[in-house]
């Protein structure tokens, strides 16, 4: 029998005690159990430090190590936080002779279907030119499962799982707005190929950017796209996207948060090229629009 490919995961905490029970039993109860586990436990105030005490003295291969973070913060700090628990993680493989060949981010607020890394490393097993994959996310709302919409090659950020070579080759888990696809565009422009897996699921115990709530979220969203250039015609199209999803007031918050970033944040992104890939893609999307409604570009 061929033994199943290594991986390592890391997730951060902040505040998470409701939804950590059920992480922490679905991350257990894999198919394919991780080589390590590291949760950065984000300075959480509720009873998060004692539940994962608990899980790391239970199981040998959790550990849990706490950063000085302070209120929730979508933005940069949780790309620090993340890109320090995948780094440390690293250390730890190296320091303790831990091999692996994938490496995950998942965040506290999600439930796992049983065999989510069997089936995803799979799929990178399947395909050497695959450095990022993701499941799907879905969320529960009025009793009915709810899977959150988005392009087959755009894995999402807190579901994700890393080729070791191309996590390397694309210098780690960047520190920006919206991590997790610049993540993916570096992975690009390295020659590697993203995707995410409709039928792998993930449960999210709350919908993607609403834990302090959705105007916050799509705010930062907002900012999030002007820090990585996009193009102003890009946001409005955006912005009156989500001025046609429920609840229809994202779209003012979204456009708040790109406003807030001409106003107040004015810097961006400082990796060309993953900027002129943004400018890139988007004049590509216009002009496809363009042609179907007859206008030039």
């Amino acid at each position: 029998m061929v033994a199943e490919p290594d991986y390592i995961l890391t997730t951060p905490c902040k505040n998470e005690e409701r939804s950590l029970p059920e992480l922490a039993e679905s991350i257990i109860n894999q198919t394919i159990t991780p080589k390590l586990w590291l949760i950065v436990n984000d300075n959480s105030t509720d009873n998060s430090a004692e539940i994962l005490r608990d899980f790391e003295t239970k199981y040998d291969w959790i550990r849990v190590i706490t950063s000085e973070g302070t209120k929730r913060d979508l933005s940069f700090h949780y790309a620090k936080v993340v890109s320090e628990g995948l780094s440390l993680a690293l250390e730890i493989t190296s320091v303790d002779k831990i091999s692996f060949e994938y490496l995950g981010l998942i965040d506290a607020d999600m439930i796992l279907e049983r065999s989510f890394f069997e089936k995803i490393i799979d799929r990178f097993e399947k395909d050497p030119c695959l450095g990022v994959a993701s499941g799907s996310t879905a969320y529960i709302e009025a009793d009915k499962l709810i899977t959150e919409k988005g392009r087959e090659n755009l894995p999402n950020g807190g579901l994700r799982v890393w080729r070791r070579e191309c996590f390397i080759e694309t210098g780690g888990f960047p520190i920006s707005y919206s991590a997790d696809s610049v993540s993916n565009v570096l992975a690009v422009l390295h020659g590697w190929d993203t995707k995410k897996f409709e039928d792998i699921v993930g449960i999210q115990t709350r919908r993607t950017g609403s834990a302090e709530g959705l105007w916050k979220g799509y705010r930062t969203k907002g900012e999030s796209d002007y820090y990585r250039d996009y193009h102003p015609l890009y946001a409005l199209f955006k912005f009156v996207k989500y001025s046609f999803t429920r609840p229809f007031y994202i779209g003012i918050a979204y456009m708040e948060g790109y406003i807030n970033g001409i106003v107040k944040i004015r810097k961006k992104i400082d990796i060309p090229e993953v900027r002129q890939y943004y400018r890139k893609k988007h004049l590509e999307i216009g002009r496809y629009y363009a042609g179907k409604f007859k206008f030039k570009l």
